[in-house]
């Protein structure tokens, strides 16, 4: 009767003789990690991202929705005797067009600043992600320093990746690139205490996105 040595030297032997194994087949390196999104539905899958993510996503097809839909939103989480900052020119005069009061200035910001909207570089429709900059007059103040940060941006700015949104940066800056980029998604959020969800521990508690129509200035 054979010991178990003479069984273990027996496979060992009989895997000698088949010759070495076979190597596993060469990865396709150029291959995308993930299946590509549908060009056509970008935004649609950046707006269902978005909102499994925490986000709040609206969508306004004209300037006149746009305001009778922020109107309704800062009667509604806007607290008393705070604030709804704007700083960007160009924002400013799309809410006065479409008739929604904000704060241009700075006054009493620390103390009164509930909520703030900028506008953004890229959204990512892969992970539902916002790309922020400072190099606008909202500074890198208006998109952290607020409990509710607001976002108003166009259908034509989402890409698929976030690659694509960097390569949007890079395009638009060339060489003078931004201090820092944020790639926000979702509203801030930690569980380092004992496993539980803190939401607005380190930035905004709310990320609320309106999508503008590109043409909507011209849209009855």
């Amino acid at each position: 009767m054979s010991s178990s040595r003479d069984t273990m030297l027996a496979r060992i032997r009989t895997a000698l003789a088949a010759g070495p194994a076979p190597l596993p087949p060469a990865p396709d390196w150029t291959a995308p990690v993930h299946p590509l999104l549908p060009v056509a539905d970008l935004a649609v899958v950046f707006a269902e991202n978005f909102q499994r993510i925490g986000g709040e996503f609206f969508y306004c097809e004209s300037l006149v929705q746009l305001g009778a839909t922020l109107r309704s939103w800062l009667a509604e989480r806007l607290p008393p005797g705070q604030q709804f900052y704007v700083w960007e020119p160009a924002l400013q005069d799309l809410l006065r067009q479409a008739e929604v009061p904000f704060q241009a200035a700075e006054v009493d910001f620390r103390a009164q600043a509930a909520a703030g909207l900028t506008s953004c570089e890229a959204l990512v429709a892969r992970t539902g992600s916002i790309v922020v900059a400072p190099a606008t007059a909202s500074g890198r103040r208006l998109s952290i320093y607020p409990d509710q940060h607001l976002v108003l941006t166009r259908p034509t700015q989402v890409v698929a990746e976030i690659g694509d949104a960097l390569r949007v940066v890079q395009a638009r800056y060339g060489a003078t690139l931004p201090s820092m980029l944020s790639l926000t998604t979702g509203p801030s959020r930690t569980a380092d205490i004992e496993k539980t969800l803190v939401l607005g521990a380190h930035g905004p508690r709310r990320l609320s996105l309106f999508l503008l129509e590109d043409d909507a200035e011209t849209a009855a």
